[in-house]
């Protein structure tokens, strides 16, 4: 390999305590010329000296591991040498709280251990997986982030509320993909328990996920959080998260707006929840009357269901690039020219209690 190919090759340290899951990472990364594996570790603290000796781009990490677990790991790591981690998970309901622990710990974005979770199709399986590696390696320099860590939460002293106005929203609809977990756990945990309007979102998750990503949401925040389910209304000072898996849609009832939660076989559709879908039944109900919240994310998702609230006169904000762990989805509506204000994930909270009143 030549130094020139070296500059552009993306580095990966593959971290498994299952000798034949790593050789198969290995196999599917190394399938893309733009990456190359320049270690593996069986564990946790194997990791860490890895880490140290390699100074990878990106490191893929198990969660259970014998010596040292990866969560663990990962917070070393995170405090010596801070590296972009992707996390392999289990769905099961166990696997997504420790998933979301490990995400605390400062780990960049997961996926699921078991490749047909991620696709139907091994082979696109593999080509999802190798561009998600290349997405975070590309934004590496934005890893250092910081999280609140969850015991600290409630000492994190909420945006001043203002006193209570005619505001022109009835609705904040939120979308976020990767690195959207810590975006939307700091938004929500900087409104107060009196914020005035509803709130829906949109997560990119696995169905196993989202049940477990609103309990800690609910714990943490002052408002109300759960996962929504088909006939929910909307209330203020709740947030709703779409379910994983599934498709998430406002539809218009005799004088309120309630949530309807279906199943889709549209295999055009990549994502479920899927941003687009939700925007724009948002705006199909309530018109100019949404201010829309676009987080860090990969890809476009969102980009065209604010296109139709714009159409309708609704607002929409975006994440700027400095604070997103992956620039994709907010820059898509930013360079759209669909974005009326770019904010810095700290300024999300103070900016909607501004707005809203509280």
């Amino acid at each position: 390999m030549s130094a020139t190919d070296r500059q552009t090759t993306t580095r990966v340290l593959v971290v498994d305590d299952s000798g034949f899951f790593r050789r198969r990472l290995v196999e599917i990364l190394e399938s893309d010329q733009r990456i190359e594996v320049i270690g593996t570790a069986a564990n946790g603290q194997d990791a860490i000296e890895q880490v140290e000796k390699l100074g990878p781009d990106v490191i893929t990490m198990d969660i259970e591991m014998p010596v040292m677990d990866g969560i663990t790991a990962v917070r070393h790591i995170m405090s010596s040498r801070p590296t972009p981690v992707l996390m392999f998970s289990s769905l099961a309901r166990d696997g997504a709280r420790a998933t979301l622990d490990a995400l605390d710990a400062g780990a960049i974005d997961f996926i699921p251990k078991r490749f047909e979770d991620i696709s139907g199709d091994q082979v696109e399986s593999g080509r999802l997986l190798c561009r998600r590696v290349l997405a975070v390696a590309r934004n590496s320099c934005r890893v250092a982030h910081k999280p609140v860590p969850p015991a600290l939460q409630a000492q994190v002293t909420p945006s001043p509320a203002v006193q209570p106005r005619n505001t022109p929203y009835k609705l904040v609809v939120i979308a976020a993909s990767t690195g959207g977990p810590v975006a939307v756990q700091q938004v929500l945990t900087r409104l107060p328990a009196d914020f005035p309007l509803p709130i829906l979102i949109a997560q990119h998750m696995p169905a196993g996920f989202t049940p477990a990503f609103a309990t800690r949401l609910n714990q943490l925040c002052a408002i109300d959080v759960s996962e929504a389910a088909d006939g929910d209304t909307l209330k203020p000072g709740q947030a709703l998260l779409a379910p994983g898996g599934r498709q998430t849609i406002l539809r218009q009832q005799p004088g309120t707006a309630c949530v309807q939660v279906t199943d889709s076989d549209d295999r055009r559709l990549h994502y479920h929840p899927c941003a687009d879908i939700t925007f724009a039944s948002v705006a199909a109900v309530y018109g100019k009357q949404v201010l829309a919240v676009v987080l860090t994310g990969m890809g476009a998702d969102g980009r065209e269901g604010a296109r139709k609230l714009k159409q309708q006169g609704s607002t929409v904000w975006s994440q700027d690039e400095a604070s997103s762990v992956i620039y994709g989805m907010p820059a898509a509506v930013a360079e759209a020219g669909l974005s009326d204000r770019v904010l810095s994930l700290a300024e999300f909270g103070s900016a909607l209690v501004q707005v809203a009143g509280g």
